[in-house]
Order: C-alpha cells, then sequence, then structure tokens
C-alpha cells in the first residue's frame, strides 16, 4: 500500500474507531520513523480480528504475540532481517494487503561483487512476493547488507544531530528491565539463556533486536594474522544502537554470544548512547553505539551492518 493511500486507509479506520486512536499511538516504538510505524501500525490495526482476546489498553500474552509479530514483519521489510521460515511465512500472509512505498531492497554480497550464482532475491516483499520465490535458507540469516567494499556516495550519512539524547531514554528503561530480570535470574553469569533474557526485555520496552549474521569468511576488516576462516559472526542493534558482536560455529552460537556480550554492558551502574567511529565497509564511519560508564578505550569490531546510509 502506498504510504498516502495507506495513510487514507488507516485514518479512516480509526475515525469509525475513534477509541482506538490513542490506544494504538501508545504502541508505537521509540525509535521508528514516521514510515515504519505507519506501515507497523497498519499491521496492527489490520490483524486485531486474528485475535479477539485483545482489548485495547489491557496487557495479554495475545497483544505481547501480536506486537512481536508486527516487529518481526516492520525489522525485515525495513532493516532486512530474516527469521525462521514458518515465522516468515506467517508474518507474510499477515501482511497482505499491505504495500510499503519506497521500501529498501538490498542484494547479497556476490550480486554487489559481479558474482550472481542465483538469482536475486529482495529482502523486501511488499506484494507478497515471497509467495512465489521463498528463500532456500530457513535460519536467520541478514544478507542485507554487502560486507565489500562500498559505492563512492553509499556512505555520506550517519546518525543525525542528536540521536545519542534522543535514544538515551529508551535504553535507560531497558537498563532497568534487564537489572530486574537478571535479580530474578540469579545474576550475570555464563549458564544463562543470554539471547531469550535480552529479547524478551527489549520486548517488554516495546522495541525489537536486529541480528544481522554474516559468514567470518566474508568480513574484509579482520585483524590482520587472523586465520580463522569459518563459522558466523552476529552483530546486535536495537533502535539502530549497536549492541554487541559474537562469534560461534553456527548462528545459533553467533548470537548467543553476541547476546552475552551485549548484556555485559549492562553490568555498570548505568549505559550510555555515543557516537563512536567504526569500520565499515572498508571505511570509517560514526555509529551509534551503546557503552557502560568506564572509560576505558574501546576497542570496537567492524560493523556488520550501517543504518544510517544516504538511501535509508
Amino acid at each position: 500500500m502506498a504510504e498516502e493511500r495507506g495513510g487514507d486507509i488507516v485514518s479512516e479506520f480509526l475515525s469509525q474507531n475513534p477509541h482506538l486512536e490513542n490506544w494504538v499511538q501508545s504502541l508505537r516504538g521509540p525509535c521508528e520513523t514516521n514510515k515504519q510505524w505507519h506501515a507497523r501500525r497498519e499491521f496492527v490495526l489490520r490483524n486485531m480480528e486474528v485475535f479477539p482476546s485483545i482489548k485495547p489498553g489491557v496487557p495479554s500474552p495475545s497483544l505481547d504475540r501480536l506486537l512481536s509479530l508486527s516487529m518481526v514483519w516492520a525489522n525485515h521489510v525495513f532493516l532486512g532481517c530474516r527469521y525462521p521460515q514458518p515465522v516468515m511465512d506467517k508474518v507474510h500472509e499477515m501482511a497482505e494487503g499491505i504495500t510499503v512505498i519506497e521500501a529498501p531492497v538490498r542484494k547479497t554480497r556476490d550480486e554487489i561483487m559481479g558474482k550472481t550464482k542465483r538469482p536475486a532475491l529482495s529482502a523486501v516483499d511488499a506484494d507478497s512476493q515471497s509467495k512465489k520465490a521463498k528463500p532456500t535458507d530457513t535460519d536467520v540469516k541478514a544478507h542485507a547488507r554487502s560486507v565489500g567494499r562500498p559505492a563512492a556516495s553509499a556512505l555520506k550519512s550517519g546518525p543525525p544531530p542528536g540521536a545519542p539524547a534522543e535514544h538515551q531514554p529508551f535504553f535507560n528503561r531497558l537498563y532497568k528491565a534487564v537489572a530486574w530480570k537478571l535479580v530474578s535470574a540469579g545474576g550475570f553469569g555464563p549458564n544463562l539463556e543470554h539471547f531469550e533474557i535480552l529479547r524478551s526485555c527489549v520486548e517488554s520496552c516495546k522495541a525489537g533486536l536486529t541480528c544481522v549474521f554474516v559468514p567470518l569468511k566474508d568480513i574484509p576488516d579482520l585483524p590482520t594474522g587472523c586465520t580463522q576462516k569459518e563459522g558466523q559472526v552476529c552483530e546486535l542493534r536495537c533502535c539502530t544502537v549497536y549492541m554487541g558482536t559474537g562469534y560461534g560455529r553456527d548462528e545459533a552460537a553467533a548470537r548467543a554470544m553476541a547476546s552475552k556480550e551485549a548484556l555485559k554492558v549492562f553490568q555498570g551502574q548505568k549505559v550510555t548512547v555515543k557516537v563512536c567511529r567504526r569500520r565499515f565497509q572498508g571505511q570509517d564511519v560514526d555509529d551509534l553505539v551503546l557503552l557502560d560508564e568506564q572509560s576505558r578505550s574501546q576497542v570496537l569490531p567492524p560493523a556488520l551492518s550501517y543504518p544510517f546510509q544516504e538511501h535509508q
């Protein structure tokens, strides 16, 4: 649905159901752009009838599930995230009839480098395109961004002015949520389900985690002398803010390690969103990074994704 037409449909629906307007607006994430929110709002409103037990203003498992599915769909459309195939099929079915105007289209590294071995798969599926061409991979993957070298004008943009201050209130709330969750789990330790803890805390704050996976062998900015080439690397972001990177033999192990690294940041007295320099596609870029209060020198791993490029 084009944004203007979708806006007309949603506006008409809300004018007929004015009791929903303030409630649905309260579901907006603090870091969502207008385009992202308008699309996700329509997803939520269109699918309320699928969850008849949902009552506006009343927390419930059904509402939590609907909001989680809406975040999965929005992350897929706007950030190129992939999830297990049954989940992807479910959100595509729920989003039928919703079209996002000028949605980002992404390519794999081989396609960008001119080594195309298979037809390009769009990470954005605006008009039920996924039902005609389903990806063969059922795991969480984000081949959304090339890890090769960028075009000359690809990295002109960066975090908007004042972005750290805008994001800080959200991460203050997330800090409290993580603190309570870890207390109930008996404290931070190596045997926790780190990803599940982080995911549940983020979702309780009405946001979602973005997981980007890249094979280790495809990363060009590895330290000199690194001989390990097998395995996967996972980068975690929330609301475009970088939280952690992890390596593992497969995607689940890499995601668990990245979540563990992210939770370490919450072990101090506070967390702070700052602009830091990182390597991305062979260039130094400004990135939003979540840090603890320690004033030590930060050696950050190369970025696997960069949500501040001009075309986004």
